[in-house]
């Protein structure tokens, strides 16, 4: 596969805006999931089925970019999200996989991922995503990022029985802790993919914790409700970066 060398690295600068969007997205992913697939009754299947292939049309515009785009990046992490909530659930619920063994699998897929990208390219930092090959590799651990952080989600929240409210909290302090272990000196690049993987769980927790009923343990927003008001941060803050991106260029 041709390296592709490009002027500009096709990941954006990770802020605080970059970790509230992500948790958002996240957070999207599951709300969102749910919606179409409950609320919408178009199924596991249908959902699924059409997330992939609006996924497919965005991946393939982000790849063909030679700088990052905020507003497709943003787009594309989102239908991640999306798809990779899918895929556990279509595991859980449709093939009665357990969630132990699917967050080992998807564990295991994950390391693989890594280990592929560090023996081909010799760096996990996301700050040199300049090569399409890179950029590929940095896709597939984002999509099994957000299915290992479904898979783990549900195992914590549900099977382990800690609930949404005390997920968050736990995910919550989790990211808090990673962080202050970068600060102190952790390797930065394994501390930002540690936070990564729990953005996704913390996100899934938040979204439940908002749109489920009072009844499961949750607020009571629905998940329509939820899904709207997180997009709509979600574009406001990726209409921010884009301004600022023009202003820049």
């Amino acid at each position: 596969m041709p390296i592709h060398p490009r002027s500009f690295n096709k990941v954006p600068q990770v802020t605080l805006i970059f970790w509230l969007i992500k948790i958002l997205s996240t957070t999207v992913g599951e709300t969102g999931a749910d919606y179409l697939a409950v609320n919408a009754g178009l199924g596991t299947a249908y959902t699924g089925a059409l997330m992939g292939g609006l996924l497919i049309v965005a991946l393939l515009y982000q790849l063909s970019q030679q700088r990052y785009v905020p507003w497709i990046y943003w787009l594309t992490v989102v239908l991640l999200s999306v798809v990779g909530t899918q895929i556990t659930d279509a595991l859980t619920d449709g093939l009665g996989v357990s969630l132990y063994a699917s967050t080992a699998v998807f564990s295991v897929l994950l390391a693989v991922v890594f280990v592929l990208w560090y023996w081909r390219e010799r760096t996990l930092d996301i700050r040199s995503i300049v090569t399409l090959r890179r950029e590929l590799f940095y896709w597939a651990a984002i999509l099994l990022t957000f299915a290992l952080g479904t898979a783990a989600g549900d195992l914590a929240t549900e099977a382990l029985g800690l609930g949404f409210r005390v997920g968050v909290v736990v995910f919550g302090v989790g990211i808090a802790a990673i962080y202050l272990a970068a600060r102190f000196g952790a390797n930065p690049v394994l501390a930002f993919w540690l936070a990564y993987i729990l953005t996704r769980p913390l996100g899934a927790s938040l979204g439940d914790l908002l749109s489920q009923s009072q009844e499961y343990g949750g607020i009571g927003w629905g998940t329509i409700n939820t899904s709207v008001a997180f997009l709509l941060v979600i574009a406001s803050l990726v209409s921010f970066k884009q301004f600022n991106a023009k202003e820049k260029s």
